[in-house]
């Protein structure tokens, strides 16, 4: 049921390779942690990836972003889909961006959105590429889904 929301998506391919470019009203680094922390609107942009967060933690390795986590009341993401075409936006207080393996995880009254269909639960584990989308309920509580019913020929 889960692959209904997500059918065979993939973000546009050229995403990954594009540069991130981060925008905040504050940052401090850690060259010995290989964090930077970025406070007040702070947004990520990659290619039609877009992160909105009220702070963004970018970690590094091997002068390489491996992970981005971004907190806010809501965190939000964004990303143009190649197949199908469209668009899918995500919303947490905490989203994890691993960008290696291209997924992400929502955390705390997560919801993903695509094509109308929508999942929400305590956490939302999406696989970009593969366009997987596994839903965890919090305790006590259940994840909820809205599907689209298919378009009719006329």
């Amino acid at each position: 049921m889960l692959a209904a929301v997500a059918p065979s998506v993939f973000a546009l391919p050229q995403d990954a390779d594009q540069p991130i470019h981060i925008r905040a009203d504050a940052a401090e680094m850690d060259q010995i942690s290989g964090e930077i922390v970025y406070r007040g609107a702070v947004r990520v942009d990659q290619g039609s990836l877009r992160v909105d967060a009220d702070q963004i933690t970018v970690e590094y390795e091997d002068q390489k972003v491996v992970r981005i986590v971004a907190e806010g009341g809501p965190a939000s993401y964004r990303q143009q889909l190649e197949n199908p075409p469209g668009e899918v936006v995500a919303q947490a207080t905490t989203i994890v961006y691993l960008t290696r393996d291209e997924r992400l995880e929502l955390q705390g009254a997560a919801s993903l959105t695509q094509q109308g269909n929508e999942i929400s639960g305590e956490k939302i584990l999406y696989d970009i590429v593969a366009g997987k989308v596994e839903a965890i309920s919090g305790e006590g509580g259940s994840v909820r889904m809205v599907l689209q019913p298919a378009s009719r020929p006329r």
